[in-house]
């Protein structure tokens, strides 16, 4: 029981934020730190439309948020049934955590929408003047220092690897290669000169676009992607707006506003589109 008030005092903390006096109706969409700066984004985009609705986020990482959502779930005498729970939506940073709440039924069935890929970038100091143009660039060029994850220990490191592998480069460069553990070491070794070019994800690269420039984006299809999915949380309280909400993050609006943090569209947008 102690338990479980711990998991789930964080979210009604959330709930309960504004003042009677000045309350909302408010949306709780359960994600990763990861995903805070998309969600936040397209939080705000909704509420530009919807004046009586404040989005509110309640932060977890993966395996906290799949306890504390399992916590509610499995609540001890019943504290919440359909239509009653502190949570909406769930967008968790990647697809393989709502396929698990799928399986469980944590979240509603049919629910699900994938609003956004992470594409691989290639990224060079913005001082630079002449840099490659594509990634298959780096193989002729065999003066080009590359700064990548460690493809051992790292999602950036193994996605780059699976990438330059897919494009006949990897045994070009892997000679050339400055593996580092992290995101925040790839820009580092690259700003201070121990590397020519990086490859990051397109919204790390983003967000540091005032020291770094991409100069290429991977292709769709080329390698299999990240992608990340909203869905209904089972005891959302609130299903017509959760509706609304998952309907905007697909709209040309919202994909405008990811698309400038960095992120592309999900295949399935695309191919309606055609």
């Amino acid at each position: 029981m102690r338990w479980y008030r711990l998991l789930t005092s964080g979210v009604l903390c959330v709930v309960l934020q504004i003042p009677p006096a000045f309350a909302m109706e408010q949306l709780v969409i359960a994600t990763s730190p990861s995903m805070r700066i998309p969600v936040e984004a397209l939080g705000r985009q909704f509420e530009k439309t919807h004046p009586n609705i404040k989005v509110r986020l309640y932060f977890d990482s993966g395996l906290d948020l799949r306890r504390t959502i399992a916590g509610m779930e499995n609540s001890p005498r019943g504290q919440y049934f359909i239509g009653s729970g502190p949570l909406h939506l769930v967008a968790p940073g990647g697809d393989e955590l709502i396929t698990r709440l799928e399986q469980k039924y944590y979240v509603l069935p049919g629910t699900k929408r994938t609003y956004a890929e992470v594409p691989l970038v290639m990224v060079v100091p913005e001082s630079l003047v002449e840099a490659p143009a594509s990634f298959e660039a780096l193989a002729t060029n065999q003066e080009l220092r590359i700064a990548i994850g460690d493809p051992d220990l790292t999602t950036l490191g193994q996605k780059t690897k699976q990438l330059l592998t897919a494009l006949g480069v990897w045994g070009s460069v892997k000679h050339r290669l400055d593996e580092a553990s992290d995101t925040r070491s790839v820009l580092d070794h690259l700003l201070n000169g121990q590397a020519d070019v990086g490859i990051l994800f397109g919204p790390d690269a983003v967000q540091e676009s005032q020291r770094i420039r991409i100069v290429a984006v991977a292709e769709r299809g080329t390698i299999p992607p990240i992608i990340h999915s909203m869905a209904m949380e089972r005891y959302c309280p609130n299903r017509a707006v959760c509706e609304e909400f998952l309907d905007f993050i697909q709209s040309a609006e919202a994909q405008a506003e990811l698309k400038r943090l960095g992120f592309t569209p999900p295949a399935s947008l695309q191919a309606l589109k055609r």
